[in-house]
């Protein structure tokens, strides 16, 4: 009886730190995905050199990380554009992550 009940405490355990590590990944993609943004809307506003191999990256993997938010207002100014459209990106990435990885942790319990 006393190895039936040490069995299932470590597979408890095992399974609120696979459910951790799950939830840590998911909270890490997002931060990384609004790292991304936050840097393309800084190089951006800041006039960086389109032309540099950084500015570039950091254009093109922020166009998919965008979703559809990289063309949700249109105003006249690009800088503006950049600064509105990818700011609200980078802050979906940050609060979604954040809730979906709170949900995962609620179901490891």
């Amino acid at each position: 009886m006393a190895q039936h009940a040490d069995s299932s405490k470590s597979s408890g355990a095992t399974r609120a730190q696979v459910v951790g590590v799950i939830a840590a990944v998911v909270r890490w993609i997002g931060l990384l995905c609004t790292l991304v943004l936050v840097i393309h809307v800084l190089l951006t506003v800041g006039s960086a050199n389109p032309a540099n191999g950084i500015t570039s990256f950091f254009a093109d993997v922020a166009d998919p990380v965008a979703l559809g938010f990289k063309d949700l207002f249109t105003p006249s100014d690009p800088k503006l554009n950049v600064l509105v459209n990818y700011g609200i990106a980078a802050l979906f990435w940050l609060v979604v992550s954040s809730v979906v990885a709170r949900i995962i942790r609620r179901f490891g319990q």
